[in-house]
Order: C-alpha cells, then structure tokens, then sequence
C-alpha cells in the first residue's frame, strides 16, 4: 500500500490516476479548490477500494497553506510516500498577449504553484531519504508556439526546475517524475476539435502509475508523443517562426 497526496485531484488526469490507485489499496489524501467536488472523489475512491481518502479544500496558488496541506497529509495518511501535482490551467494567449496580469497568473498556476509545492515535498523527502515527486507538465513546455507559448514558457520553467530537483534527490533516494502530456481529450481543452493525436485521461492515467511504479525520470504520454516532439525541436529557429502553429 502506498500513502499518496494528490494535489489538483478534480482534474481529468489526476481523478483518473486517483482511480488506479484506489483499486489497489492505496492511501489518498486529495486537493481540490470546491468542497463538494473533493467530497465526491473521496467518497467515489473509497468505493473502488482505496484504504483511506481523505481530503483538504485548497488552491494551489495559496502558498501560506502549502506547508499546512503536508503537515494534514501526513497526519491523515502517517506518511508520503508518493505526492502528485496535477493541478494547472490552459490560459487564454490573446489574453495573455493583452496583459500582464493575465500572463503572470499563467505562470504563478501553471509553473511558481507547482515548484513550489515541489519544494517542500523536496524537503521532506530527501529528509526521510525516500519517496516520489511526480508532476503534470506538458510537452508544450519543449518549444514555444504562438498560440501558447505563455502556457508553453509556464511548463518549460517548471520542467526545467524538475530536471534541477532530479539531479539534487537523486544521491537521496527520492525519485522525480516529470510527466509530458500531448493532446488530452478534458474539460479543460473541451474547445479545441479533437483528432488522432488525442489520448482520454484513463490511457494517460494508466501511463503515469507504470511511469511511477518503474521509477522513470521523464514520461511522454502517449509514448508517440516522443517522437513526435524529437521533430518538433529539430526544426530550425529561422522555418519555425514563419510557421503557423
């Protein structure tokens, strides 16, 4: 059995991941931002089988509350062994482009939020000299595109920042997991037309438990998306920025 924090546990991705974890016996103790949403999980996770799924009403963005969402976790589960940050959102470019509040909160969600739960996860970890750190990152995050190079930039930092903790926690005994994403058919990109590239979040649910449970260092989901992304980057800077993408 593994005791897991999950942090963002409404998202597509993480109710599905916190899906397979409870059919095995896991330990859960999940954020949300709305109280009935967290207490639906919960009680939908207990009934697939989960040891334990318990909660806190939290925003990510709250860094005041970050310590005190550990400190509930390990009083709730006993300890970590595995903390999961799934939480993010899909900013609007134009708007962004427009102001630099818009673009700032893209970052402070999507990149400063996570590193900074990352960072006294960290803590903890390399202190106990165990345990996993996997994050949500995006593999939009490899190259900046026009149509969302501030979400892009956002997830570029934060895989970045996670290359920096693997290197620190390596010699500790804690393993860091960055997880890339492609095109995920969620709520969030419920706008966007889908086609062949798109994944449901169970398929990339199911990738990132294996991802854990082998202790791999990076994960692309769907594993095309390597590949995929190898030709992105190749691409010359002076063709890339004439193309529409």
């Amino acid at each position: 059995m593994k005791r897991i924090l999950i942090v963002g546990a409404s998202s597509a991705i993480a109710e599905a991941t916190a899906r397979l974890f409870a059919q095995r016996g896991d330990a859960l103790f999940l954020t949300a931002r709305r109280a009935e949403v967290l207490d639906a999980i919960a009680q939908d996770l207990k009934t697939r089988g989960a040891s334990i799924a318990a909660g806190l009403v939290l925003d990510a963005n709250d860094f005041e509350r970050h310590q005190e969402l550990f400190d509930r976790a390990e009083a709730s589960l006993g300890a970590l062994d595995i903390v999961l940050i799934a939480h993010g959102s899909l900013p609007d470019q134009n708007a962004c482009e427009a102001s630099v509040e818009a673009t700032l909160d893209a970052f402070k969600t999507n990149a400063l939020s996570a590193i900074g739960l990352c960072t006294t996860a960290a803590a903890r970890m390399q202190a106990k000299g165990s345990g996993c750190i996997a994050v949500i990152s995006s593999v939009a995050g490899e190259r900046g595109r026009r149509s969302n190079y501030v979400y892009g930039a956002a997830k570029g930092a934060l895989t970045i920042f996670l290359q920096g903790l693997r290197n620190r926690l390596h010699r500790a005994g804690v393993h860091v997991l960055t997880i890339k994403p492609g095109f995920v058919d969620t709520p969030m990109t419920s706008a966007f037309a889908k086609g062949p590239l798109w994944a449901k979040p169970h398929t990339v649910a199911r990738g990132i438990v294996q991802a854990i449970d082998a202790r791999r260092d990076i994960v692309y989901l769907p594993g095309f998306w390597r590949f995929i992304m190898i030709v992105v980057r190749s691409i010359p800077e002076r063709i890339f920025k004439r193309l529409s993408l």
